[in-house]
């Protein structure tokens, strides 16, 4: 289990489980727990949609990737926020730290678990959907995933026996 003693950072849409099978993972693995929108809202002082309403997109991209670069290892399992992909630069440097592990969310169960994206702090265009969204953020998920896992209609549990799996082959 050469991987476990690397980080692991999990990659997926808003709503995939990220912080929650992180939780657990770390638990399982005896690794350290590290969610870098708490990090985020810790280090800026307000929550995500706040910085998102004042800085705009492109300034709350630029500081998610500043938090993202200054990650060192031992952080243990990382789960990101669903916009890391969207900085070449902060995916390359967490594929650094361990393997990208993939999240896969079908998009209507992904649909039942957002209600609000507004409260979420999810970083999401003036009249864009969770389809359209999907849609573009899918593709920059599979480019940096190292494994994919399936998480539709799966407990988190079941999620984490299934990384466990992955990372003991």
């Amino acid at each position: 289990m050469s991987e476990q003693k690397r980080d692991l950072i999990l990659i997926g849409m808003p709503g995939a489980g990220k912080s929650t099978i992180g939780v657990l993972l770390a638990k399982r693995l005896r690794m350290a727990f590290l969610d870098t929108d708490i990090l985020i809202q810790s280090g800026e002082g307000a929550y995500l949609q706040e910085i998102i309403s004042r800085q705009g997109i492109e300034g709350f991209r630029q500081i998610e990737e500043r938090y993202l670069l200054g990650l060192s290892t031992g952080c243990g399992v990382v789960a990101t926020g669903g916009s890391a992909v969207y900085s070449p630069k902060a995916m390359a440097h967490l594929k650094s730290l361990g393997p990208a592990l993939y999240l896969q969310i079908g998009l209507e169960q992904l649909k039942t678990r957002l209600d609000d994206l507004s409260e979420r702090g999810v970083l999401i265009l003036p009249g864009q959907t969770i389809d359209m969204l999907y849609d573009e953020r899918r593709p920059l998920y599979e480019r940096y995933a190292d494994i994919r896992i399936e998480t539709t209609d799966k407990t988190p549990e079941q999620v984490v026996a299934s990384i466990a799996a992955i990372l003991e082959a």
